[in-house]
Order: structure tokens, then sequence, then C-alpha cells
């Protein structure tokens, strides 16, 4: 006789992608004990294993903890529903899970207590936010897709597609008989509410030309997706160990950067082992070809594939790869030592500014219905700028000289050639900072309280810290637009700085640092992605979470090629 002794799965969580193979512990007729499969072909005394996979979708109403979707909420926040926040930020699964939690929470109590008239969904308010089927929710997917291993004697079987109702409310769905179960979006949380392209008044008389592509605009996307050597459980410890699993982030991240379906990506902290087994290969399906460029070496001293860097993408059939260029600013910090820096200082100096940042810098030429232009003379091309200016917040001076030199390099490129530009990436810096002023006013005031802090003096003059390329951030345009149906895209900006007020969202931060610049004599904004907002990030109050699976949030722009105008 063939016994089944133990089956289990090896998570609790499915992930989207990830395959599923049950531990089936088996006691043989000979009384031995193995965990070899006995399938249907090769029986045992004329006994093999079945297997049966289900969905189980509930329709109970089950409170879902805020900071760990995938446990049911135990204990409730008195103090949230007194300050009238959303009932879905007051539920914990624990009292340690509350206490973990306090610090953060608290904020929501403060701002509840300061805001006029702040009301939360009347919906979660009555009814709070509930788990009602296994496809739309983490913690009923814990049991949502079981294994059951059967006993047969190969007798044929007929299982229905659908099991009636169990337990009061559960109804079961079949979704696979093989032994092993690869979990799809349907088994898993639902996907968070997708974000719109919001169209946006073009401001000012551009003759608009129709270059580019023959539909006469381009998308292009900016994201930094959080690579994984940086994503710890210490450092994340509000994102449930599942939900900040590499397996389970990359097929979300895939997911959401394919849905935006974007002319141009510019991903950043791409780690290199991750571009050349993951992205590279699954944007290649979806008509992506890829350019890398990994972060120097010289300060990491880990697994040297674990580095991370910079990737933009483009789609084979909106563009063509004409140039690459490769900026890495350690190469030009030893430069700048070498020309300004004494010698018994280059040591200190090299310290100062070698952070391995790099930049990667495409130009790309417009196919016009799929086919390159013929006539070279009206060859339409596109440069874009792709960087990580990952800096310590007290190394401004650093941060500063970093964003000057990649621009230098683009007025270069500018010189050489009439061509409009982009500039993407997560500069690390808030807008007002220096950094942010060079880039959109094209010059930092010399009273700039950011220009206190160079000990080497790689900043003298100020007068030097300026630039000739017409750079206006994407985003600002929203400032630009007037109407009664941009007001709520307004309100997720700073009127001060006409930048978004976040794109960056952990425990310890909430600020912009990403960004997506144009030059505004040769481009012009069409539509944007729409921001978000508390609401739309709805349970989570910090990222990543189990519907956002990086800190930052993805920025996209549609463009339209106008006419050039005298560059200043």
């Amino acid at each position: 006789m063939l016994n089944v002794l133990r089956v289990h799965l090896p998570s609790d969580i499915p992930i989207v992608g990830c395959e599923l193979t049950p531990y089936v512990l088996l006691r043989r007729p000979d009384k031995t004990v193995t965990t070899d499969d006995v399938s249907e072909s090769a029986p045992l005394d004329g006994h093999f294993l079945r297997y049966k996979w289900y969905r189980v979708q509930s329709d109970k109403k089950v409170a879902v903890c805020s900071v760990h979707p995938s446990e049911q909420a135990t204990l409730q926040c008195l103090g949230c529903l007194k300050a009238k926040i959303p009932v879905s930020k007051s539920y914990h699964c624990s009292p340690k899970c509350f206490s973990d939690a306090w610090q953060h929470h608290r904020v929501l109590h403060d701002r509840a207590a300061s805001a006029v008239n702040e009301n939360g969904n009347e919906e979660e308010e009555v009814f709070g936010r509930f788990n009602n089927s296994g496809s739309g929710s983490i913690n009923t997917s814990l049991s949502s897709s079981a294994s059951s291993a059967n006993l047969t004697n190969g007798s044929a079987t007929v299982y229905p597609t659908t099991v009636s109702q169990r337990n009061g409310g559960e109804t079961w769905f079949e979704v696979g008989r093989s032994k092993t179960y690869t979990p799809s979006a349907d088994d898993v949380a639902p996907s968070p509410i997708p974000r719109q392209l919001i169209p946006v008044d073009a401001m000012g008389s551009l003759d608009v030309d129709g270059r580019i592509t023959s539909s006469g605009t381009f998308t292009v996307l900016s994201y930094n997706i959080l690579s994984d050597s940086y994503a710890s459980n210490d450092l994340y410890n509000y994102c449930p160990s599942w939900a900040l699993s590499w397996p389970y982030r990359r097929q979300n991240l895939l997911r959401e950067i394919v849905g935006y379906r974007a002319d141009i990506i510019c991903l950043q902290e791409v780690q290199s082992d991750h571009y050349d087994e993951f992205f590279a290969p699954e944007l290649d399906k979806h008509g992506y070809h890829g350019l890398y460029k990994r972060k120097t070496n010289e300060v990491y001293n880990g697994n040297i594939n674990t580095i991370d860097g910079c990737a933009t993408f483009f789609r084979r059939d909106r563009f063509s790869h004409v140039k690459k260029y490769e900026v890495e600013f350690n190469k030009a910090a030893q430069s700048l030592t070498d020309a300004m820096i004494p010698t018994t200082q280059k040591k200190i100096a090299l310290n100062r500014l070698v952070k391995d940042n790099v930049a990667l810098i495409v130009v790309l030429e417009a196919k016009v219905n799929n086919q390159p232009v013929d006539n070279p003379g009206k060859r339409q091309l596109l440069c874009v700028a792709n960087t990580h200016v990952n800096v310590h917040q007290d190394l401004k001076d650093v941060k500063l000289w970093q964003v000057h030199t990649l621009l230098k390099g683009l007025e270069k490129i500018a010189v050489s050639a009439d061509i409009p530009m982009l500039v993407c990436g997560d500069f690390n810096s808030v807008p007002g900072s220096a950094p942010h002023a060079l880039l959109a006013m094209g010059k930092v005031d010399p009273s700039h309280p950011d220009l206190a802090v160079d000990p080497l003096n790689i900043l003298r003059p100020h007068s030097k810290l300026i630039h000739q390329l017409p750079l206006v951030s994407a985003y600002s345009s929203f400032a630009r637009t007037v109407g009664l149906g941009y007001e709520q895209h307004k309100r997720r900006m700073d009127s001060s700085t006409n930048e978004p007020l976040f794109t960056n969202v952990t425990r310890d931060f909430i600020g912009s640092l990403d960004y997506i610049f144009y030059t505004a004599d040769s481009l012009v904004v069409e539509s944007l992605l729409e921001l978000l907002d508390e609401e739309s990030l709805r349970k989570d109050t910090a990222l990543p979470s189990p519907e956002w699976s990086s800190d930052h949030i993805a920025l996209l722009a549609e463009f339209r090629c106008c006419k050039n105008k005298p560059r200043r």
C-alpha cells in the first residue's frame, strides 16, 4: 500500500510566475519513506499520485492588517476611528505589529489632527477593507492555491470545474492538475488601480511638425525599481518579506512597466545579473531593445554581478540605436583631482568624489511607418540621458558636481547636433536644491545654501555652475495647465516648486527625487502619467508594498517634437 504521510507547500504566499512544487512525503509498500514522485506512467502496485490545485473564493468579509496584508486583522486602533482616518489603516494583525508600526502610524493621527476637513473614503469608513475573493486578496490566497495529493488505483475520475459551497461561503475553483502550479495574477493580490495618462495644455504657440513618428508623439518612462541588493528586511521592515522578495517584485515590476507601454524606458537600480537574466530577455519579448551601463566598482566590494546600473530600453518598431555614450563619474573625479587638487590632498579628494555613479546617454533615430527615414537630411534624432545620482545627502558638493558634469557632457552633444534631449533619472535631489536649480533654471544662485558645503573648492567660481540647455521639468506642465479637471492633479503638486509632492515614499522620507527634463525648444509635453496620492496608495503608507514593488513611483510623459527655437 502507498501512503501519503505529509503534504505541504514551500510558501504560503502565491507569487505570480513562480512555480510551486508541493513537498509530498510517502511510505512505499516496502515501508520505506521517500519524497520521490509516483507518477501515473510509473505506478507502484497499480497506485500513483494525482494532483489537484484549487483557488478559493470566499464570500466572508474579513478585515486585513494594514501592515501585513497577508494576515487577518485581530485588533483595531480606535484613535483612527475618532480621527476619521480611513478605517483600513486602523487594522493590525497583532499587538507587536501595532507596536512596531506605531512611530509611523502616529503620523497618520498627527496629519488628521492638523487637517481642517480630512475624511476617508466613505465606503472604507463604514466597512473597512475586506477580503472577498481568492483572486482579489492576498490572505485568502493562503489557501487559494491549495494542492491536494490523492491516491488512485488508476480508475478514471471526473473532477468538476467548480466545487460547490464549502465551509459556509467558500467556493473552490479547480485551476490545475499537474504536480506543479505557477500562480497567475488571478491568484494573488489585486493590481494597483491603473494610473491614467492625463492630457496637458501645451502652453505657447509652438509649431508642431509631426517629427519623431508618424503619429507625432512618443512616451518616455523613468523609474527607479529598487535594486534587490538594497531591499533589505531591516530597511523596509514594514513591507511583508514575501512582497520584498525578488521573485515577487520582479514579476510585479515587469507587469507594471509593460503595462505603461512606453516607447522609451529609463530604469535605475537595475542589477547587472537582473538585466542579463530577466529584464533584457523579458522586455525583448515585448518588442524592446535594451542598453545597459553598470556602475563602476571602486567603492563597491560585493559580488560584481549584483552591482546595479542604468538600463534604457526602446521599442524596436519606433526607434533604432545610433550611438551610446557612457559617463563614469569616477573617471571625471580622477581628471578633476589631477587638474585642481594638490598632490597631498588627492587621496582625500578621491575618497569624497568617487561614488561609482554612472550615466547612460543614448542617441536614437525615429522610424516612420516602422522604417528608417530614407533622406539622411531629415533624420529624426533624439538624445536620452539616464542617470542615478546616488550620493549621501551630506555630500551636497559631490551631488551638484556630478549633475553639472553630466550637463556639460550633454552640451557637447547638443553643439555637435541639433537634437531634442531628455534627461531622466533619480537625482536624489529635492525640488529647490542646487542640483534641481541647475537642471531647471540653468544656473545656481551664488547665495544658495547648498554651495556652503564645498571643502574641495570644486564648485568655485560659482559663476561656472551654468549650462545652456533649455531644460524644463515635464511634470511642471501640470502647474501651468488650467481647467477644473486638473485641480485634483494640481493638489498632488508642490505649488512652490511645480514638482510632484513625492516620487519616493518610505517611512523615513517622503519627497521628490525623480525627474524627466526635456529641451523646451524642441519638445512639448502632450500628456503625463497621473501622480499618486495617499488615496491612490490605499493601505500603503510607505513603499515598497505588495501592490507597488519599489520605494519610488514611475514617471511617464508623452512628448511631441516641435520646430526648434534658438537656444539660450
